[in-house]
């Protein structure tokens, strides 16, 4: 038996019933931790994920930045810019957000003109389903490479933002350091901007 949703109402506009919880009324794209965690069971979130690079003059990538952050049973663990897109944003400004969040207000990044992923990555809750684990969730994230100008200074849960050559960075003991498969996406990363040693 075929079931078939139904299509929206093209007139339908919210009423007094349908208006937020006052929880979230502050910012309705945001969801209280009881809200996060229920979306979390039954459907996969959207995410965006970027590795900041520094280029040289002729916008060849020389270094690539790796965040190191601790996980709540204190392992030291590296991984990428990431964070989920929020109800009514762009995907520019999440990754702005993010980028800004987790390097600081001064890193400066120059956001591509049309933001067209290197990458779109699926995370499973279950291992061993695909390439990528997240304990907590199934989430589709869409990553990117972004230049940064400017001075990094970690924020949020980040420890510290590590720069390293390419090379470095593809390396097995730093993809082994990663969390949830993300050395895989690393690698991905360096060989959409032609410097996969």
């Amino acid at each position: 038996m075929a079931v078939r949703t139904p299509d929206p109402d093209p007139d339908w506009t919210p009423g007094p019933d349908d208006a937020p919880p006052p929880a979230s009324a502050a910012n309705p794209g945001w969801l209280s931790d009881i809200e996060l965690m229920e979306a979390r069971r039954r459907l996969p979130l959207l995410y965006v994920e970027a590795v900041p690079v520094r280029v040289d003059g002729m916008g060849q990538v020389i270094e690539v930045g790796i965040l190191l952050r601790a996980t709540a049973t204190g392992q030291m663990t590296r991984t990428l810019v990431s964070g989920r897109v929020l109800y009514g944003e762009t995907l520019r400004d999440a990754l702005y957000r993010h980028l800004e969040k987790d390097l600081g207000p001064m890193a400066f990044p120059q956001l591509p003109p049309a933001p067209t992923p290197f990458s779109v990555a699926e995370y499973f809750p279950m291992p061993g389903v695909g390439k990528y684990h997240d304990d907590r969730q199934h989430a589709v994230s869409l990553a990117y490479v972004v230049p940064v100008t400017g001075t990094c200074d970690p924020r949020q849960d980040a420890l510290e933002l590590t720069w390293m050559t390419p090379g470095e960075a593809a390396s097995a003991e730093i993809s082994d350091d990663m969390e949830g498969g993300r050395g895989a996406l690393l690698r991905a990363a360096l060989a959409s901007v032609g410097v996969l040693p």
